[in-house]
């Protein structure tokens, strides 16, 4: 059987112009409203320029001010001022791995805009190198072909992108915080999104141990309330385990031979150690041969016999250095040189569960202890008063070393893949 289809007499007699101008309007608009719907990403050259950038940062324009002093430099008077006025967006500076380059100067212009001195175009951004050698540099870097950004350096590069944001990694760490950089090997590569609340300074994202991470996001912590540390108390971190420090110094065949041997820090007691919750702190000495006192307090729980004989085998180490010991009171051993400096010693707090070493003066007294909420550590300073007393590295960034307190707390998460993640937040109180 045949079958035929016919329209309905009214519909075969309408006119066909309103369904040609209906198909018209359809396909004009369509690919606005997907353009309103899915905008073009600016600031594309952000993923060709994170592989070469040891930290990258993102800040807003503010055109009715002053040029900031790196847009001066890069830029000269002028030129900075006139594409300074034009600035609706974001801006961003960063550093390569070489830390004596200086910082490059990153803009958003437009394709018309002459390049200039020591300027580079990608993609849509424009790079000012502080010279032209640091220029022809990152030509040579940009030449690699590189995969597109994953994982937490993909969500960076957004986070970049979008608002006032910082990423760095190992590079930059290593360059910041100089010998100390062993002791945050979980942070290797990060980024933080930043934000401000009055005269503080408040950030919360991410860190990875490793770079080229591909993980997904870890949760994110809240933002600490800012419990400052007050009297002699320059810096107190607090963690649920010792091994937060103890994994970066480890890494070392050299260094744990040399715990090992004399001081008699073996397997058993190391690892007893590194499940240890402690406290670490650092206050300040008003006078003496030290510049401040370090007190290490662990909570050693039903290890106390394995860490007596660790103490005992450092005791005879000691000796042989030709160290005197004292016992004043009860449960506290302290270390002298023959002139009769004191260097240091150790005591067992009430209970016996918890164990106090130092280094500097005897300690009067014991901080409480506080709950860490979700955190699984938390690290408090005081970076001025530190600065002050020399024991800051002077290539921490200037605000920084100039703020009153900082407070960070983490909370490390393991992955399927074997990457060690950490959630950090963050406020500092500036001058």
């Amino acid at each position: 059987m045949r079958l035929m289809f016919k329209l309905p007499a009214p519909l075969s007699r309408r006119p066909a112009l309103p369904l040609t101008l209906l198909s018209t309007a359809v396909l004009l608009l369509l690919p606005a409203l997907l353009l309103h719907s899915f905008p073009r990403r600016r600031a594309t050259g952000l993923e060709r320029l994170m592989p070469s950038a040891a930290l990258l940062q993102s800040f807003p324009a503010q055109p009715a001010q002053a040029p900031p002093p790196l847009w001066t430099q890069r830029l000269g008077p002028a030129q900075a001022a006139r594409l300074w006025a034009g600035q609706r967006h974001l801006w961003w500076q960063f550093w390569g791995a070489h830390e004596d380059a200086g910082a490059y100067l990153l803009l958003s212009a437009p394709a018309s805009l002459p390049l200039p001195a020591n300027g580079l175009r990608v993609d849509d951004l424009v790079v000012v190198a502080p010279d032209p050698l640091a220029r022809q540099l990152l030509q040579q870097e940009l030449r690699v072909r590189r995969r597109p950004p994953r994982g937490l350096a993909l969500r960076c590069t957004q986070q970049l992108r979008q608002r006032q944001a910082v990423h760095w990694n190992a590079s930059a760490l290593g360059q910041m915080l100089g010998p100390l950089a062993p002791l945050a090997q979980d942070l290797q590569q990060g980024c933080l999104v930043l934000s401000s609340e009055g005269r503080a300074l408040l950030w919360q994202g991410e860190a990875d141990a490793s770079e080229g991470s591909v993980a997904e996001a870890p949760p994110s912590l809240p933002l600490p309330q800012l419990a400052p540390l007050r009297g002699s108390a320059l810096l107190e971190l607090r963690g649920r385990s010792l091994d937060l420090l103890l994994r970066g110094l480890l890494t070392s065949p050299m260094l744990r031979q040399s715990l090992a041997q004399p001081y008699g820090l073996g397997p058993g007691p190391l690892r007893l150690l590194q499940t240890a919750p402690f406290q670490l702190r650092l206050q300040s000495v008003p006078k003496g041969p030290f510049l401040a006192a370090l007190e290490l307090q662990l909570e050693v729980g039903s290890g106390r016999k394995v860490v007596e004989a660790w103490l005992a085998d450092l005791s005879t180490a000691l000796q042989d250095q030709g160290l005197d010991a004292a016992q004043p009171t009860a449960g506290l051993t302290a270390w002298s040189r023959e002139d009769g400096t004191l260097l240091g010693g150790w005591r067992w707090l009430p209970g016996r569960q918890q164990l106090l070493l130092f280094l500097g003066p005897v300690p009067t007294h014991l901080a409480a202890s506080e709950p860490l909420g979700e955190a699984n550590w938390r690290l408090r300073l005081r970076p001025a008063a530190m600065a002050t007393a020399g024991l800051l590295p002077s290539s921490l960034p200037p605000v920084l070393r100039r703020s009153q307190q900082l407070q960070l707390i983490g909370s490390p998460r393991g992955s399927r893949s074997g990457e060690r993640q950490t959630s950090l937040a963050g406020r500092l109180q500036l001058p």
